[in-house]
């Protein structure tokens, strides 16, 4: 059963800016998206779950250099995209 992402406008707001400033990462980033939305816990998005003040929120690999944050509802099939950004950005 497919997974169904949740693009909350500030997720979208940040998206936009990152990909703005980044555009050499697109095609990467739309192949995460697919990939999340078919199997999350497929071993190329390097999906973990996060600690400290990020608790409860997990995080997948667009490349090595940038990830997505998100809040993974696996009863739901839901998945919530938090934030984007290079690794010291995010967490």
């Amino acid at each position: 059963m497919p997974y169904r992402l949740i693009y909350p406008h500030s997720y979208l707001h940040r998206a936009r800016k990152f990909l703005k400033k980044h555009p050499q990462i697109i095609g990467q980033y739309e192949k995460t998206l697919e990939l999340l939305e078919l199997n999350p816990h497929h071993p190329s998005l390097r999906l973990h779950s996060l600690q400290g003040q990020l608790i409860g929120l997990s995080s997948v690999a667009i490349n090595m250099s940038y990830r997505i944050v998100l809040e993974l509802v696996i009863q739901e099939h839901d998945i919530l995209l938090v934030d984007i950004g290079n690794h010291d950005h995010v967490y």
